[in-house]
Parts: C-alpha cells; structure tokens; sequence
C-alpha cells in the first residue's frame, strides 16, 4: 500500500505491521492464540446456554458471570479472528472506518470487562460477609441496573476516541505498528500535535482502571478478613481456593491491561514487540481463563454440563 505523503483527514485504509521483529514467527504465534480463542468461544457460550436453561442458576453471581460471558464473547471475537488474518494470511490492510470500529469494541469492552470484576467482587464480598441478605441486597432490579452502568460507562467514556480519530489529518505513513487498531498506535500517525487527545485517552483509562483496582481490591480484603473468621477450617480453605483463582484472574487482566498504559507514558525504552505481546495478553487471556475459573470450577455448572453431556457424576 503506497504511504500518505500528503494531509488527509480520513485514509481509505491502513496497514497492521502485527508484532515488529517478530514477523518470522506469526504464523506459529497464531496457533495458541487460536487454540485460546475457540476455548475462550467455546466456554462462554457454553456458559450463557447453561445459566439460560437452568432457573436453578438464575442468581446474582450467575448473572453477572453472564455479562462477563457475553462482554469476553465480543472482546475476543472483536481483535482474534482478524490477528489470525494478519498471521496466516498475511492480510494487513483494514479500512479506516473498520479500524476506528474495532477500536471502540476493543476499547469499551475492556472497559466493561472491569467494571463486571468489580461487579462480580461485589456479589462475592455481600455473598461471604452478609449471606442472609445476599438475594435481597442484590436483587434481579439491582443487578440490571449495576449490568446498564458498566456498559453506559464503557461506551460514554469510549465513544469520543473514534470521533477524535476522524477528525486529524493523516499525512505519515499508513503502517500500524500493532496487531490490531489501538488508539494509541493510530494517534501516532497523525501530522498535528494530539498531546491532548493522547492525555484524554490515558488519563480516562488510568482512572477506571486504577480505581476499579483498588475497589476490587477492598472487596476482597473484607473477604479475607470475614473468611479467616470462619469457624470451619473446611470452609475457610474453600472459600479461600475461590476467592484466590479469581483474583488470579483479575490480576492477569490488571498488570496487562497496566503494563500496556503505563509503557505508553513513561516506557519509552521498552521493545515494541514486547509492548505489544503484553497487549494482546489482556485481551486474550481473561476471556480464555473466565470461563475455566467461573465456569469449569463453579461446581453448579459444571454438574450441569457433565448432566448435559450424560455423563454421571459420583
């Protein structure tokens, strides 16, 4: 594709480099990436079929791990299967209107993603500290409305990036150093100063982030607090095995998902191809590793797809 050597506000298309200096090895990348993505697929819908055809499993902690489903379904769906283009077919050029699409998905629903970690360490903190009150506190009204925010909130605080992007002139090179359309790598190519458009982007993401973390974080802390109460050594160690494979979880999302702000700021010595690795971690990763430690560990659900498939289970 011939490079933009003149001003224009909107190129017909650009072209994704994929990873830099590692292009030797796409093809090969794109195997377990792959391999995550049909189980990241395969896990979530099995999820929704699963908590949509037992009523038994129509609870606040059910719910909310549908939104996650339906939110890891879009998100991975929204950068795998054009990576997997990029790596096997060498496809790279996608069209200007197509990349700033995909970066509102990719960008909301990461978002999103957050804020059902919170919403999920909620349901888990009233569960564990309060469980008399646990349907009562989070009630089927309750958890809609918790559902419509987080997706008000991604979306609100998202939307303004492709609109921001259509209005600079592009008069650089149309090459995406990146794997998929990143606001940040995109922002990059454009021929006026975008300090405030990169300060917005960061800052919005800094705070939702950061502040979800330390959310989730408190939450968690009264867990542990009320868990170690506990007067079963039995139930302590199960809540404990619980509550530690989801914080597994939501630390992979939030050191990824950091480590990628944080290197846009202040990482100007890191290797591209590792920045860029790392980006495509919290993308892959979360949606892959949800559905095993929600759904496969979740011993109501998996009862009900071992009855499913005819299996008996001791």
């Amino acid at each position: 594709m011939p490079p933009f050597n003149t001003s224009q506000p909107s190129p017909v298309t650009f072209s994704l480099l994929g990873i830099p200096g590692l292009e030797h090895l796409h093809v090969w990348i794109g195997i377990p990436f792959c391999s995550m993505y049909l189980v990241a697929v395969v896990g979530n819908v099995t999820i929704l079929v699963v908590v949509r055809a037992e009523r038994s499993l129509h609870e606040p902690m059910f719910l909310f791990l549908c939104m996650l489903s339906v939110t890891d379904l879009v998100l991975s769906t929204s950068t795998l299967p054009r990576m997997l283009c990029l790596f096997w077919l060498g496809a790279r050029d996608i069209a200007f209107d197509a990349c700033l699409t995909q970066m509102f998905f990719i960008h909301s629903f990461t978002t999103m993603e957050s804020g059902f970690f919170l919403a999920m360490a909620i349901d888990r903190y009233v569960a564990i500290c309060d469980p008399l009150h646990h349907t009562t506190i989070l009630t089927h009204a309750r958890i809609t409305f918790m559902g419509i925010i987080v997706v008000i909130r991604g979306v609100a605080f998202f939307s303004p990036h492709p609109i921001l992007l259509r209005q600079l002139p592009y008069c650089r090179t149309g090459i995406i150093a990146h794997t998929y359309c990143e606001f940040m790598a995109v922002v990059k190519l454009a021929c006026v100063d975008t300090g405030a458009t990169t300060r917005y982007s960061l800052s919005v993401a800094s705070v939702i982030g950061s502040g979800d973390a330390i959310l989730i974080a408190v939450s968690y802390a009264f867990i542990l607090h009320s868990v170690f109460r506990l007067p079963s050594r039995e139930a302590s160690f199960k809540a404990l095995g619980t509550c530690g494979s989801h914080v597994c979880v939501i630390l992979v999302f939030y050191s990824t998902a950091g480590f990628s702000i944080f290197t846009h700021r202040f990482g100007k010595n890191v290797p591209a191809h590792i920045h860029i690795f790392i980006a495509n971690m919290y993308l892959l990763v979360p949606p892959f590793l949800n559905p095993i430690v929600y759904g496969v560990r979740t011993k109501k659900i998996r009862e009900h797809v071992f009855r499913a498939l005819g299996v008996k289970v001791a």
